[in-house]
């Protein structure tokens, strides 16, 4: 990122720069800065919470097989996702209501974005209309456009309508929650967000594959179906002409009792066969969780959660700080792995070994303040 470009952003970066100079840091920062109510709808998952552990758990079940003696003297980060050339292979997940995390949560997400160069997942869900986001222009980043249904073939018809003719790069759609789950945080806090009293929640739980094969036949914008969890629906996605299909259990906050995403990976890109490009997101809090999931096929990852801390702790040079220390573990590790690139690993690279630590939200941050753990 250019720190002369916008000067008052440059300041607020360098005091970041400063203040948190390792992930844990970030999030220690967001806790103090957040409402409790808010902090528990952040790391909270369903239920029993057994699918956010596993989502941890799938990464730490992985090591490195490292390689010696190669030219390391240039590292390249680099990803690249629906033909265009990004920074860093990591996305910003459609967090429903961005604004509970920062006053201008979506459009300071949007910033990071562009100014650091990945794309943003805007969530149909929140205050901010798309137009008022397509407003910040897309830089070297993405705008991609994330849907709740919540209407009929019309409603539809009009919201995509208007991401296209706002400039958005492609269109996604949330297929994990045709139910609400029972979030049981928020339940015992008495928390209740906002788009939970929203109506038309019907339609979301009548889509079928059925609307996946009118939007292709309908609109010219890539596709991308966001909640796949097995291979079967891998297939499915991609016979009807999906452009990318992304790994997602909704971070643990949809269906109790899920595999963990990483774990879901391997049958996907088998499935896929490199018909469409594949995401996965879900407990990745490490540069190391990126080159494991890009080992095990996947085009690029998404950081929810992290994308939250990173707005609580300083908008959008909180975020931009948060992918700034993603890239520098990920080319340490890039460096000792022998590989002087993601298109560099395969699964040569990784060996199955047992986990080290009992799996948590934040149990890869073992520095973390206790309040922040709590």
């Amino acid at each position: 990122m250019n720190d002369t470009i916008r000067p008052r952003q440059a300041e607020t970066i360098k005091e970041l720069r400063e203040a948190c100079q390792t992930l844990h840091e970030v999030v220690d920062r967001a806790r103090s800065r957040l409402d409790g109510n808010v902090w528990d709808y952040l790391r909270g998952g369903t239920e029993s919470e057994t699918t956010v552990r596993r989502n941890r758990l799938a990464f730490d079940r992985w090591a490195f097989r490292p390689r010696v003696l190669e030219d390391m003297r240039e590292v390249d980060c680099g990803g690249s996702f629906l033909g265009r050339r990004l920074r860093l292979p990591v996305l910003l997940c459609p967090i429903g209501s961005l604004e509970s995390f920062h006053p201008d949560g979506p459009r300071a997400a949007m910033q990071a974005a562009a100014d650091f160069g990945v794309p943003l997942f805007l969530s149909s869900v929140g205050t901010f209309p798309l137009e008022s986001i397509a407003e910040v222009p897309a830089g070297n980043g993405m705008k991609v456009f994330c849907l709740y249904k919540r209407g009929d073939d019309a409603w539809l018809d009009g919201v995509v309508g208007r991401a296209i003719d706002h400039g958005y790069d492609a269109f996604a759609i949330t297929v994990d929650s045709a139910w609400y789950s029972r979030r049981e945080r928020d339940i015992s806090n008495r928390f209740v967000k906002p788009w939970r009293q929203v109506p038309g929640m019907e339609f979301q739980k009548a889509l079928n594959w059925g609307d996946i094969a009118r939007f292709k036949k309908t609109y010219d914008i890539p596709l991308i179906l966001k909640g796949i969890a097995t291979a079967e629906d891998a297939r499915l996605a991609v016979e009807h002409g999906a452009d990318a299909v992304f790994v997602s259990n909704h971070g643990g906050r949809q269906l109790d009792h899920g595999l963990g995403a990483l774990d879901v990976l391997p049958e996907v890109v088998d499935a896929v066969r490199g018909r469409a490009a594949v995401v996965v997101d879900g407990g990745i809090t490490r540069g190391s969780d990126i080159a494991k999931a890009r080992a095990l096929g996947a085009d690029m990852v998404g950081i929810g959660r992290l994308l939250c801390c990173g707005l609580a702790a300083g908008g959008a040079a909180g975020v931009v700080r948060v992918l700034e220390l993603l890239e520098e573990e990920a080319r340490v590790d890039l460096g000792l792995l022998g590989a002087p690139g993601f298109g560099r690993l395969d699964g040569r690279y990784l060996a199955r070994a047992e986990p080290v630590m009992e799996p948590s939200l934040w149990s890869q941050y073992p520095l973390l303040g206790e309040a922040a753990r709590s």
